[in-house]
């Protein structure tokens, strides 16, 4: 499953992601991924959750950056939840480049039956016709 948080900039996407991957460190089995763009928020979750500081890796595609997610889901089996940050500031990511994306990380989820939490800074009438089909939350 792929759940898009969307909103402009400073509509409290990442503070709502932050909440949510503390709340489920707390109730679900499986453990807990946060990437952020920098480390910034390091200190605000929870420290059973496993950060990732995407400034130490030099990602600059989306290819790229789902064999990057394949590396992190090989070295955990239990990763339940993958909360993704602001995506439009990672790896060189454009908002036309958010369609496939997002089908990368579906078809990653249902196979290894991982939740794709991604946030991104957008009004949604800016979104491409095929993130549409994904969870939006405001």
């Amino acid at each position: 499953m792929v759940k898009l948080f969307v909103g402009i900039k400073g509509s409290g996407k990442t503070k709502r992601m932050i909440n949510m991957a503390n709340d489920s460190n707390n109730t679900g089995d499986g453990s807990v991924v946060f990437i952020n763009k920098d480390s910034r928020l390091m200190y605000d979750l929870h420290y059973n959750i496993r950060f990732v500081s995407l400034e130490e890796y030099e990602i600059d595609d989306v290819a790229t950056y789902i064999g990057f997610i394949y590396g992190i889901l090989s070295s955990d089996h239990d990763i339940e939840i993958i909360y993704i940050d602001s995506l439009l500031k990672h790896a060189n990511i454009h908002i036309d480049d958010v369609p496939d994306f997002l089908e990368k990380l579906l078809k990653i989820g249902e196979k290894r039956n991982v939740q794709f939490n991604v946030s991104l800074s957008s009004a949604i009438d800016a979104l491409p016709e095929a993130v549409k089909k994904y969870t939006i939350i405001e």
